[in-house]
């Protein structure tokens, strides 16, 4: 085989060549370049394609608007909140400007029979109002135990309004303890078996206690379904309540903690509907 050699560097077929074929493979690979660049960027758009992938300002999250309450929801909600407050001691102190004193009341009944809320201006006065609850006295023991005790007097509102009179005078109530309907109360005069255990506890100013029971019998000497005469015990609880007058209509009596030491709160609440 016979090796070919230029006869000099110079030599115009051979230094052609070279140059030719340095161009064509640099022509080539800028070719291959820009290929690859386009087939990237092909591949590019069919992947934004497949995912839909949108743009930043369709990823902004909306503003949250407050959902207004409707109106019979938000005064519920502002009904439930302020009974709340009220029933937790001191509540009659928000209801500013309507007429409040403090009066002594007294729980009394036997532990088999009824129990009698008596509402007393001074211990050596007669009762202002004196009320027979259908709940036993088991029952409120019971319920007082559990540290809340709310019961609630509705009565109905007389057709005239010239014939409506005190609040305190009406003979009749729906009667309700923690919600719950415990039946009627009936407003009572005081009788000499209700002004006995008054004058027994003239000298307690707050406090709960037993006293011996007596053979006649509470209301007066007359027969009261659920009392027990002569038998068992008659059980009392005696201390200051907040009276506030909220109209002619509507009055409430709140148990008063002097010292706020948590004990169980009690109130009653008096409506004519």
């Amino acid at each position: 085989m016979k090796t070919i050699l230029a006869k000099s560097p110079h030599d115009s077929s051979f230094s052609f060549s070279r140059r030719f074929n340095w161009r064509k493979k640099a022509i080539e690979d800028e070719d291959d370049d820009n290929d690859e660049e386009e087939i990237l960027q092909s591949i590019q758009k069919e992947r934004a394609n497949e995912l839909d992938v949108p743009t930043m300002p369709d990823l902004a999250f909306p503003s949250r608007k407050k959902k207004k309450k409707p109106l019979p929801q938000l005064a519920v909600s502002k009904l439930r909140s302020a009974l709340t407050s009220l029933g937790r001691g001191g509540g009659a102190h928000l209801l500013a400007g309507q007429a409040r004193r403090v009066v002594l009341g007294t729980l009394f009944g036997y532990r088999r029979g009824h129990v009698h809320f008596a509402v007393q201006s001074d211990p050596r006065a007669g009762p202002e109002f004196l009320i027979q609850l259908a709940a036993p006295t088991s029952v409120l023991v019971r319920e007082m135990a559990s540290g809340l005790v709310r019961i609630a007097l509705e009565c109905d509102k007389k057709a005239s309004k010239k014939a409506a009179g005190k609040l305190l005078e009406e003979p009749v109530w729906r009667a309700y303890c923690n919600g719950r309907k415990c039946g009627y109360g009936l407003r009572r005069e005081c009788g000499p078996e209700e002004a006995r255990v008054l004058r027994a506890l003239e000298p307690v100013s707050m406090g709960a206690g037993v006293l011996p029971g007596n053979s006649e019998g509470l209301g007066g000497g007359e027969e009261i379904e659920g009392d027990v005469p002569g038998q068992g015990e008659l059980m009392y609880m005696r201390a200051r309540f907040e009276r506030v007058i909220g109209s002619k209509d509507s009055e409430a009596f709140y148990m008063m903690n002097p010292d706020r030491s948590g004990g169980p709160e009690l109130s009653f609440y008096l409506l004519r509907v």
